[in-house]
């Protein structure tokens, strides 16, 4: 009795021995909690994603010769981006090729046709003769975010069509290579010998790149966007190779004082390193030493965002080219070339 009463004073005297127990407020509170956790939770799982898309991915097997004419195989992937049989792939999947073969994701195979390719950026357009394809659908790459979930389906050392999982980890990412065209996604999902030309979607099965290549073992790998590669395709498809402008001209990142950066609402610029003689720069009048501030009005950024809008221009359309010459802001007007024909005639 003595103890009961002791307890007793201990409850009335000191709230805090009082014994604790869940509120209805409290549990509410916890369900809220677990219902906002729930939000950042994500998907369990992706399969009506893969489902979607990896009927459209394909396996590519190529037989190409060696340097003691012993012939070598090699593999791949693809996407199929046509119900009528033309697939997107990598240029380096099928550079040399004697001979390529197609497998469907149901088993089916067919000879593939090389329509064309585009080194500069590595992509290549193939044909097979087959019926009841299923193109992929297209995602949006612009509105991809960087932390989304991504999956890329390939056929990684030629053990068959695998999916691997990741997140967008960067976007226009270079890898710092010789290909100017480098604006690549940046994504931790692996991407192995084979799955090269595979296809990078996002978690509703769309296609947002081109799996390309990885960096060394790091876990860093790369896609190409879609749109540019769409870009290439109907490029391809319509005239047989890829047309691109060309200007005649390099250029490094500039040093611009902050004053005159303010003045011109500039932030870069890019000085004139290097012009090809009879050039469409050259022809214009414009300088080594020249620093560009804008293109076409608009403000240079960053180099890849500057050279990708001039290659965007058709040959023979005029562009204007802002730049600072001694003080003095000039503009010029330069009539883009053949980017294609300045490779052939080994002006690049």
């Amino acid at each position: 009795m003595l103890g009961l009463f002791v307890a007793a004073v201990l409850i009335v005297l000191v709230p805090d021995f009082r014994p604790t127990t869940n509120s209805p407020s409290d549990d509410l509170m916890t369900l809220e909690q677990a219902n906002i956790s729930s939000d950042w939770a994500g998907q369990v799982s992706y399969a009506v994603a893969v489902s979607r898309a990896a009927p459209s991915v394909v396996n590519v097997y190529t037989l190409k010769g060696t340097n003691n004419g012993s012939p070598r195989t090699s593999l791949g992937s693809g996407v199929i981006m046509q119900s009528d049989g033309v697939i997107l792939t990598n240029h380096h999947v099928i550079d040399g090729a004697m001979k390529i073969i197609v497998l469907l994701y149901d088993g089916r195979e067919a000879a593939a046709s090389i329509i064309g390719t585009d080194p500069e950026i590595d992509l290549a357009v193939l044909k097979i003769n087959i019926e009841g394809l299923t193109p992929i659908a297209l995602g949006d790459p612009d509105q991809a975010r960087i932390g989304d979930v991504v999956l890329a389906i390939g056929n990684p050392s030629g053990i068959g069509q695998s999916v691997t999982q990741g997140i967008i980890s960067a976007k226009g990412r270079t890898t710092q290579q010789e290909n100017i065209f480098e604006n690549f996604i940046q994504t931790d999902a692996a991407i192995n010998a084979g799955s090269s030309g595979g296809a990078l979607v996002d978690a509703y099965g769309n296609l947002l790149g081109i799996n390309t290549a990885k960096l060394g073992a790091s876990g860093i790998s790369f896609a190409i966007p879609v749109d540019e590669a769409q870009t290439v395709l109907e490029d391809i498809l319509q005239h047989g190779r890829v047309v691109r402008g060309w200007l005649g001209m390099s250029a490094n990142p500039g040093f611009l004082a902050e004053s005159i950066a303010k003045e011109l609402g500039v932030s870069q610029t890019f000085g004139i390193s290097g012009i090809t003689n009879g050039g469409p720069a050259d022809n214009s009048g414009i300088r080594v030493g020249d620093l560009i501030v804008k293109i076409d009005a608009v403000p240079v950024t960053d180099p890849t965002a500057s050279v990708m809008q001039i290659t965007n221009v058709s040959p023979g359309q005029p562009v204007k080219i802002s730049v600072l010459r001694e003080d003095k802001l000039l503009e010029f007007t330069v009539i883009a070339g053949d980017r294609g024909e300045a490779l052939a005639k080994g002006l690049l």
